[in-house]
Formats: C-alpha cells, sequence, structure tokens
C-alpha cells in the first residue's frame, strides 16, 4: 500500500505503509486525532503512549516525541485523522467567547479520550473529506475547528487551562534539557524555541556551555550513545541509527566509523567474538 499523506488546512489525513515506521516529531499547536487502523506509539519524556484502531487523543503543544506506526495484527496498515488546533484560531476563540487569561498549565501532555462518543462522531464527519479533499474548503475547516474546541471544552473543565494557555516555553537550563533529549531529531530552531530562546541566542548560550557548536555536540553525543547501546546492550545498529536521532543508516555509520574506526557492523562482530 502507498504511502498517502493529504494535509487540507489544518487536517490530516495519512495512511503508511503495512511494515513499521518510526519518525520524531514536534509540533508547535495542539493536536487532536483518531487512528483509524493498525497501531501508533508515541516515547516521550512522560513515557509511552500506545494508540490503537479507535483511539483519540489530544496532545499539547510543544512536545517533543518518537512515534512508531505499524500494522495491527490482522495487518490492517496505520491510518489516521489529526486536527491541528492553532494558536491563532484559539486566540480568536478567545477574544470572541470571553475565555479569560489562563495559569500555566502543568497536566499531562497527552490525554486519551477514546471512547468520547462526541469527539467519535466529529471525526465520523471528517471521512468523506479524505476521498474528496478539495470540499473541505477553509470556511469548512474554520467551523470544524471551532466545533473541536466546543466538544473538548464540555469534556472537562480542564480543557479550558490545556488549550488556552498561551505563554511560549520560558528561558530554561539548556544543558540540562539538551543532555535530556538529544536524540530528537529536530532543527535546531526548534532546540532554540523550546528552550525559550531565539535561533542566535541558542546557538551563543550552546557556545558557552559545551564550548563547541550545536551541530558538532550533537553528532558525538548521539554516536556516543549509540557505541553504548551497541557495545554494552548488544542492540543491533539497525535498530541504534534512528533511536539516537539519525536519519539514515548510510550516514550513522560513515560518522560512527570516522569517530570511532570501526563501522557499527564491525563493532558489533567483534563484541560478538569477544
Amino acid at each position: 500500500m502507498d504511502n498517502n499523506i493529504i494535509l487540507q488546512h489544518n487536517i490530516l489525513y495519512s495512511c503508511g505503509y503495512q511494515k513499521a515506521q518510526s519518525s520524531e516529531h514536534y509540533f508547535p499547536d495542539h493536536a487532536l486525532g483518531i487512528m483509524l487502523s493498525g497501531e501508533s506509539y508515541y516515547f516521550s519524556n512522560e513515557g509511552t503512549f500506545v494508540m490503537k484502531k479507535g483511539a483519540i487523543c489530544l496532545m499539547r503543544r510543544n512536545q517533543l516525541f518518537k512515534k512508531l506506526k505499524k500494522a495491527d495484527q490482522n495487518g490492517e496498515p496505520p491510518s489516521l485523522i489529526c486536527m491541528f488546533l492553532n494558536q491563532n484560531a484559539l486566540h480568536q476563540y478567545a477574544v470572541e467567547n470571553n475565555i479569560p487569561k489562563q495559569s500555566t498549565y502543568k497536566g499531562k501532555a497527552m490525554i486519551d479520550l477514546t471512547g468520547n462518543l462526541f469527539l467519535k462522531g466529529f471525526f465520523d464527519s471528517l471521512l468523506p473529506y479524505i476521498d474528496n479533499p478539495k470540499k473541505l474548503t477553509a470556511k469548512i475547516a474554520e467551523l470544524k475547528t471551532q466545533e473541536a474546541i466546543e466538544l473538548l471544552l464540555q469534556t472537562g473543565d480542564i480543557f479550558e487551562n490545556f488549550l488556552f494557555d498561551f505563554r511560549e516555553p520560558h528561558k530554561i537550563d539548556l544543558e540540562t534539557y539538551m543532555n535530556h533529549n538529544y536524540r530528537y531529531n529536530i532543527p535546531l530552531l526548534s532546540f532554540a524555541k523550546l528552550t525559550g530562546r531565539s535561533l542566535s541566542t541558542f546557538k551563543r548560550d550552546f557556545t558557552k556551555i559545551f564550548n563547541t557548536t550545536p551541530e558538532k555536540w550533537l553528532q558525538q553525543k548521539r554516536l556516543e550513545q549509540a557505541h553504548y547501546l551497541i557495545l554494552k546492550k548488544k542492540q543491533r545498529p539497525s535498530d541504534v541509527y534512528l533511536e539516537v536521532g539519525f536519519e539514515n543508516l548510510s550516514h550513522f555509520s560513515f560518522a560512527f566509523k570516522k569517530l570511532f574506526g570501526l563501522t557499527p557492523t564491525e563493532l558489533t562482530e567483534q563484541n560478538q567474538n569477544n
């Protein structure tokens, strides 16, 4: 089955291959989604969140996570519908509906809404647009976004705080954050935003702390972790390279050999012989 991704305005439909697919994500906006088939596993600092067929989830903006999509036990490939609740739409809704200024949201970043019949009906109403994406006009997308917000607010008091806390990430301890999150393969601009900095300030602060550039530090840190996982944890190079933040195996192997003098495969073989 071909990989099929349709993004129309702020609504995404994705249908993947039957084999497992791993990816990394950072969303600047809240995301509300339903799993139509297959399975998705989300790995973050909060732990692991599993979505199977019929699962509905609300994910908070400005979160880093790794995602593994795969077919279910019946061989159905993963597919989902996701709506992004962008900040402009939420600001407009807050003004029009006199939503008061919110305190800092401190709850879970991923909220399980599986079983909510109204949200299930909401996503059912989006299904016809999968085959007719041009029918999903900007006006309809706007109305659907407002409907989603209304349904979430009816679900519980927590969602007002979740949706309308507009605070951006404040300037946090860069060294601690990077040591916890270096394995996420996202642009430096995203790292900068998540640590409460402009890109230029992020690079300047980073160089002061680590005495090297972010690019060089990230590559070395990821390679050192890969070396540890292969040597000490006996993991396979084909499993390790994605886990530590590399996009493809060949680039990982080249960089690994340049730093350690042997390829990941050679280290594995050496390890097995000892």
